[in-house]
């Protein structure tokens, strides 16, 4: 009903990323065959790029039908994630750029505007840096340009928390009970036996992604500031418990004149799903403020 489809990219032997794309540029297939790529993105693209704790389509579940009518909205999930993985030892966010670039490029995508969420919103600020030819402007929430010692640190003790993965990671109805109520502003109710269901579909590949958190945390004293050319709006919830608007604010002044932020009212971390209708109204009105370009994606 949201004009996308789910299609797997192989982008090499053990490298798969799986993509919820538009309808349109997929073929119909005969029955008991895939689908294949028949045409590029005819509008211009926005890339929705999950959390840690959940894939793509259950993120932006509320975002893909408001933005679909104007864009070409594309849904990755990240390696690791909802049926995409690697056979590759690394674990860095910069792995997470260069499989969604190529990825995208597989698709047909030359030129997009990215929204990041937490952990995906990590690996948009590491695929503007490594392709700005390809990201023409970023939407960040609830994220950091990289994820330091220090700031690391300093959340899991302000958290009450032993590490990022005791967070992240839940193997409890109780731990990811914790986890949502730090994440929310208000509390959300939900019975055990859909936080159990959670678990088992959404925390899969532990071992893996524990690795990916690992993989996050840099040396405070390696921390440089790209000098990013796009445009960049930090949209966040005033209430975020994880990454405090102080660090958004913080970051703002670290990435110069091109950034912007702006933030909404009793909401969390979790802040595209606690105020939908907010964000997408707020995330509609930066998209509308990018010049035009030339060129169905741009």
């Amino acid at each position: 009903m949201a004009g996308v489809r789910p299609y797997t990219v192989e982008l090499e032997p053990g490298t798969a990323m799986n993509f919820w794309v538009p309808n349109e540029t997929l073929d119909k297939p005969k029955k008991g065959q895939k689908p294949s790529v028949k045409a590029s993105p005819t509008k211009p693209v926005v890339v929705l790029v999950h959390g840690f704790a959940a894939e793509g389509i259950v993120t932006w579940q509320f975002q893909i039908g408001a933005l679909s009518k104007k864009y070409s909205v594309y849904v990755p999930d990240l390696l690791f994630f909802g049926g995409s993985a690697t056979d590759k030892a690394e674990r860095s966010p910069a792995l997470q750029a260069e499989c969604l670039a190529a990825g995208l490029r597989k698709l047909g995508v030359e030129r997009c505007t990215l929204v990041g969420f937490s952990y995906g919103g990590m690996v948009a600020f590491k695929l503007a840096e490594l392709y700005p030819d390809m990201v023409r402007a970023l939407v960040v929430s609830g994220s950091i340009l990289a994820m330091t010692c220090s700031v690391s640190d300093e959340t899991m003790e302000r958290l009450g928390c032993g590490s990022s993965s005791e967070l992240l990671l839940p193997s409890s109805v109780k731990g990811l009970k914790t986890l949502l109520s730090i994440a929310a502003h208000k509390k959300l109710y939900f019975p055990d036996r859909l936080h159990k269901d959670f678990l088992e579909v959404m925390f899969t590949n532990r071992k893996e992604r524990e690795e990916l958190l690992e993989g996050l945390v840099i040396d405070t004293k390696d921390t440089k500031i790209p000098k990013f050319p796009q445009r960049i709006h930090l949209l966040w919830g005033e209430n975020d418990q994880i990454f405090q608007q102080e660090l958004a604010h913080n970051m703002k002044e670290q990435l110069g004149e091109n950034a912007t932020f702006e933030g909404i009212k009793k909401a969390g971390h979790l802040v595209h799903l606690e105020r939908p209708c907010v964000y997408n109204r707020c995330l509609k009105r930066f998209l509308a403020s990018l010049p035009h370009e030339d060129g169905a994606q741009k």
